[in-house]
C-alpha cells in the first residue's frame, strides 16, 4: 500500500511538474514572444536571439539548458542537477509543441496576463521544489563560492536581459519587460502565502489591560498573553496578541484605544493562520483552558 501511494504521489508531482512547464510554455508563445518582450530567463535570452537573429525560440533554451546541466554537475553536484533536469528538458519541448499566437494586441495587457501566468507556473514548480533550469543555475554556483544570495545574482541576470530590449525593441518594450517582473513577483507572493491573510496585534497597556482582556473577551475575540521584561526598565509586563481578519482590523485598533489611548500597538501582517483558537465567536476562557 505504501509502495501505492508513493507511486502515485510521484505521478502526481510528475503530471503538475508537466501542467506547470506547460503554463510557462503559454506565456512565453503567447504573450511575451509576439511582442519580443524579453523578461528576463532564458526564454528572455531566446526572445532576444528570435527578434535580433531568427533564430528557434525552443532550440536556444534547449542549447542554454544543457549548458546549464553541465555547469551544474560540475560546481553543484549530481544531486542539483537531477532535481532541475526533467524541468529543463520539458520546458524546450512544450515551447516547441505549444503554437506563438499573439492572442492580445495591446502590449500593457500582455504583460499584465503574461506575467500572471507566469508567476503561477513558477509557483507550481516552486510548490514541487523543481526547476526549469536556465539561469537559476549561476546563481546557486555564484552562492555556492562566493555567498551572494540567489535572489540577488536572479534579480541582477533577469535585470540585465531586460535592458537588453532597449537595444532590441526600444524603451517602451524594457519598460514593459520591468513591469512583468515586478507583476509576476506580487502575483507569485499572493499565490504562495494566500490571499486570506490576517492581521497580528500586539497590544501593552499600563493601566487598563484587565478591561482589554474582558472586552476582548465578551467581543469574542481569543487572544495570548505572553510575559515581557522591557528592555531599559527591567520592568515585567503582560503582552497580550490578538489575531484579527483584514476587515476588523480597524475596528479592533479603534476597541483599544478607545480603553487606552496611549497603549503601545505594534501590528504585524499574518500569511497563514490555522488551528488552535483564534477565530471570531471562539471564547477568551476557551483558550486559556
Amino acid at each position: 500500500m505504501a509502495k501505492i501511494r508513493q507511486t502515485e504521489s510521484k505521478l502526481l508531482n510528475l503530471l503538475l511538474l508537466i501542467i506547470g512547464i506547460e503554463i510557462l510554455a503559454v506565456s512565453i508563445n503567447m504573450f511575451y514572444a509576439p511582442h519580443e518582450i524579453a523578461a528576463g530567463g532564458a526564454t528572455g535570452i531566446a526572445i532576444l536571439l528570435e527578434a535580433t537573429l531568427g533564430l528557434n525560440i525552443s532550440v536556444v533554451v534547449m542549447l542554454i539548458n544543457i549548458v546549464m546541466l553541465i555547469l551544474s554537475y560540475i560546481f553543484l553536484g549530481k544531486g542539483t542537477t537531477l532535481r532541475i533536469a526533467l524541468g529543463s528538458v520539458l520546458l524546450p519541448i512544450c515551447l516547441a509543441i505549444t503554437p506563438q499566437i499573439k492572442l492580445i494586441e495591446d502590449p500593457l495587457l500582455t504583460v499584465i496576463v503574461g506575467g500572471a501566468i507566469f508567476a503561477v507556473g513558477i509557483s507550481i514548480l516552486y510548490q514541487l521544489d523543481a526547476s526549469s533550469g536556465g539561469t537559476t543555475v549561476p546563481p546557486l554556483i555564484i552562492k555556492k563560492y562566493f555567498g551572494i544570495k540567489t535572489s540577488t545574482t536572479l534579480l541582477m541576470i533577469d535585470g540585465m536581459i531586460c535592458l537588453l530590449n532597449l537595444f532590441v525593441a526600444g524603451i517602451e518594450t524594457m519598460f514593459l519587460a520591468i513591469l512583468s517582473q515586478i507583476l509576476t513577483t506580487i502575483v507569485m507572493n499572493f499565490i504562495e502565502t494566500g490571499l486570506d491573510r490576517k492581521k497580528v496585534i500586539y497590544v501593552m497597556s499600563e493601566h487598563d489591560l484587565e478591561e482589554l482582556k474582558q472586552q476582548l473577551a465578551y467581543l469574542g475575540k481569543a487572544l495570548t498573553i505572553f510575559n515581557v521584561t522591557g528592555g531599559y526598565t527591567g520592568n515585567e509586563r503582560e503582552m497580550l496578541m490578538i489575531i484579527v481578519e483584514n476587515p476588523d482590523y480597524h475596528h479592533m485598533l479603534k476597541t483599544i484605544r478607545n480603553i487606552d489611548a496611549e497603549a503601545f500597538i505594534l501590528v504585524a501582517n499574518a500569511a497563514e493562520a490555522h488551528g488552535g483558537v483564534w477565530r471570531d465567536g471562539e471564547r477568551y476562557d476557551k483558550l486559556l483552558g
